[in-house]
């Protein structure tokens, strides 16, 4: 059972590693971001619009803007991960109870 369980992750992570690498590979160019295109079809749809509002915290390089992002990516996934364990957790009571009633 152990085996088959083992098999079944490597597989998935040959899968993982496909996807993240195929496109690197084939797909020749720059990686923009979204941001960057809806910007550009905004200026070319109508060259005067000026934005409603500016950014509150400007940080001064892009690689303190990306850690401040893959923090707060860490700190969603450690909230929901937490969540998602309470939720699906068994409780000592009720494992208790599902070994009494076999």
């Amino acid at each position: 059972m152990k085996q088959t369980i083992w098999k079944k992750n490597l597989v998935l992570l040959l899968l993982v590693v496909a996807i993240v690498v195929i496109p690197l590979v084939f797909i020749q160019g720059e990686y923009g971001g979204s941001d960057d295109q809806a910007t550009d079809a905004i200026a070319e749809q109508n060259p005067d619009y000026e934005p409603w509002f500016s950014s509150l915290y400007e940080p001064p390089s892009g690689e303190i803007e990306s850690l401040l992002f893959c923090v707060q990516t860490a700190i969603g996934a450690g909230v929901a991960g937490f969540v998602l364990g309470r939720l699906t957790a068994k409780k000592p009571q009720d494992e208790k109870k599902e070994s009494d009633k076999k």
